[in-house]
């Protein structure tokens, strides 16, 4: 994994506790091709630890030595794979260069409200005026995005992205270590007790209770994704009655075309599911790849799920 957010923010507040320099590092433009998007962001401290990446480990070691060694004083704008030379020594790919914010952290009141919004699924617009390093925290409102102007950068912090998965079986397994692997928290909602005894922990926490319960304990929100791979109508059906009624940007149903036009028509008819909610489920779930063993099935699925986290699906 490479960081996230809260990982980053957290290892940064443990340095700025322990009186110990924190830069925060932040993707604020791209030229050329990019291992990593805009508003990444990484932390270097002083005493050599640092959390996430900026360039999928480009530019890292160069930026750990300088930043350990002489730690901005201030906001400072760099250009990173400007010349041809610099692109070779940094192993950037394809010719790309980014540009760099190094941003001095210097309490940790900088970063609380920031890990208290993300631990509370809160969304929040952060923006840092170049000239003055001064720092301004909003709620996030959707027009908001990570953006570099003359006067200032712009980020936006939110909530880890959630994955829960209903059914606990080997496809799901597939599908949760492509998830963590994507940066999810993955969720497993299975009340079966043969599918609980096989489900390896290491791969997403195990819930109790049936799936419909679980969501709505849940209460998902614009950074949860749910998909139903259990092959069994009364899990599948009531999980997707609660989907298609919360804020979950992603809600996938595994199944043939047949099955899936039987399933609307079933949560249409007896649980009064709407067209408009209908719309929002991709059944059969998955990008048209020809899978056909449970692992090209998972891909498939992460496939598309990153496509709507990317909103292009």
């Amino acid at each position: 994994m490479q960081g996230s957010q809260h990982e980053v923010l957290l290892c940064a507040q443990q340095a700025l506790q322990q009186g110990i320099s924190a830069t925060l590092v932040s993707v604020a433009n791209t030229y050329g091709t990019s291992p990593r998007p805009v508003g990444s962001i990484m932390v270097v401290c002083g005493d050599g630890r640092f959390a996430g990446s900026v360039s999928g480990g480009c530019i890292e070691e160069d930026l750990l030595q300088r930043l350990v060694e002489q730690p901005p004083q201030q906001c400072t704008l760099e250009r990173f794979g400007e010349t041809a030379e610099e692109r070779e020594r940094l192993k950037l790919p394809c010719g790309g260069s980014l540009d760099l914010l190094l941003e001095p952290l210097r309490s940790p009141a900088e970063v609380e409200p920031l890990l208290q919004a993300i631990e509370q699924r809160r969304t929040l617009t952060r923006h840092v005026e170049l000239a003055s390093g001064v720092v301004t925290l909003e709620a996030y409102r959707g027009e908001h995005k990570a953006e570099l102007t003359s006067q200032g950068w712009t980020n936006i912090f939110g909530p880890v992205w959630r994955l829960l998965i209903v059914g606990a079986g080997e496809t799901s397994a597939y599908l949760a270590e492509l998830a963590r692997a994507l940066e999810y928290r993955v969720l497993v909602a299975d009340p079966r007790p043969e599918y609980r005894a096989q489900w390896r922990p290491e791969l997403g926490q195990l819930c109790d209770g049936y799936p419909d319960d679980v969501l709505r304990d849940l209460q998902p929100d614009p950074r949860t994704a749910v998909v139903t791979l259990s092959h069994d109508p009364k899990l599948d059906d009531l999980a997707l009655l609660e989907a298609l009624q919360s804020e979950a940007f992603f809600i996938g149903a595994l199944g043939s075309v047949r099955t899936n036009q039987g399933r609307r028509q079933r949560l249409q008819k007896h649980f009064g599911i709407t067209d408009a909610q209908l719309q929002r489920l991709h059944g059969p779930v998955g990008l048209p790849i020809g899978s056909k063993t449970p692992m090209e099935i998972a891909l498939s699925v992460a496939a598309q799920l990153t496509a709507a986290r990317h909103g292009l699906v």
